[in-house]
Parts: C-alpha cells; structure tokens; sequence
C-alpha cells in the first residue's frame, strides 16, 4: 500500500515535471518571438526619430520662408 502511493506520488511528480517542462519550452519560443518584435520596434522607431528631425528642419525653414515672403510691409519704406 505505501508502495502503491509512492508509486502515484512519483508519478504525479513526473507528470508535473514534463508540463514545466513544456511550457518552458512554449515560453522560450514565445520570448524569441518577443525578441524580434523588439527589434522591428526599435528599427521603426529610430526610423521614426530621423524622418521627424527631418520635419523639424523642414518646418524651421519653411517658417523662415514665410516670415520673409510674408513679411508686414512697413509704411514708406518700399520706396
């Protein structure tokens, strides 16, 4: 009889340990999936950054443009 629940304890424990090891196994994958969504993300937004600080030169010089095409004209000094 003891023999008997050893038996089903070692075996609980068997069964206990290949479901650990089974999701540490899916958990591995799903972490080299995560990995590389982190680096298309990071890649996208380093993308991002450049194309923004162009913008921000863009729209610095387009202001300059305006301020000078636009600019108020001054009573008796066109002349």
């Amino acid at each position: 009889m003891a023999d008997d629940a050893h038996e089903e304890r070692l075996r609980q424990h068997e069964d206990i340990l290949r479901s650990l090891t089974a999701m540490l196994v899916r958990m591995d994958g799903y972490l080299a999936r995560q990995d590389t969504i982190n680096e298309r993300l990071t890649a996208s937004i380093e993308r991002i950054d450049r194309t923004l600080a162009h913008v921000e030169i863009t729209q610095a010089r387009m202001e300059t443009l305006f301020a000078r095409v636009f600019r108020p004209q001054e009573n008796g000094q066109d002349a």
